[in-house]
């Protein structure tokens, strides 16, 4: 049985029809939105709701509550980058390692900051909503899609593409958290994120050279 901290997060139910998912989605808007402009503190249930303009009775149907809300609006921004990794997987199998890296970078990256607001808010609030257990989910994912391309490159390396997609994600996720903790995200996007695409060339290179015997 999960521990009760776990159960207060997890939503009530999962919606089913159009409707209802079209509700579920008013409501995490909504969410963002509150938290935007009022901060964590200050956002309650009932503000979620006449945002999202449902009753709050309709929003405890799926949330139990302001923990549940926030999770949710995280883990959905999560997922949405996951994807995104994903996708530029599967359409770089077959390119060479500096293409994979160029492409991956910048969707990754892009995906985080497209909303650089919604990225800093969220990222403020991960550790209220247990984001680590998130973050290793999605984690999970990313690099499954990563090694999946690296493994058709068309130049060949002689690292194990398990351990390199593991330093990947590691410079692409600790560029990310430098952006959400700087005070100008989106002043600094741009070169932080061509310095690590060169970066990572740099350690690719030395990865698909020949071992010295």
């Amino acid at each position: 049985m999960p521990p009760r901290s776990q159960v207060l997060l997890q939503p009530r139910k999962l919606p089913v029809q159009a409707r209802s998912a079209a509700s579920v989605d008013a409501i995490l808007q909504a969410t963002i939105q509150v938290l935007l402009a009022v901060g964590k503190e200050r956002l309650t249930t009932t503000r979620v709701a006449m945002r999202a303009g449902v009753s709050v009775g309709t929003l405890y149907q799926y949330f139990p509550n302001k923990s549940a809300l926030l999770q949710a609006a995280l883990r959905r921004h999560m997922d949405e980058v996951t994807a995104t990794v994903e996708r530029v997987c599967k359409e770089q199998k077959g390119s060479t390692l500096r293409q994979m890296a160029t492409a991956l970078i910048t969707a990754f990256l892009t995906a985080k900051m497209k909303d650089a607001k919604t990225s800093v808010a969220l990222y403020s609030i991960s550790s209220d909503v247990d984001g680590a257990k998130i973050v290793q989910q999605t984690s999970v994912r990313s690099n499954k899609a990563i090694v999946g391309m690296l493994t058709t490159a068309s130049d060949p390396f002689s690292k194990d593409p398990h351990l390199v997609a593991s330093m990947l994600q590691g410079a692409m996720v600790g560029i990310s958290r430098r952006l959400l903790e700087s005070t100008a995200p989106e002043k600094h996007f741009d070169t932080l994120k061509q310095e690590l695409i060169f970066f990572v060339c740099a350690y690719l290179e030395a990865c698909s050279a020949p071992q010295q015997l």
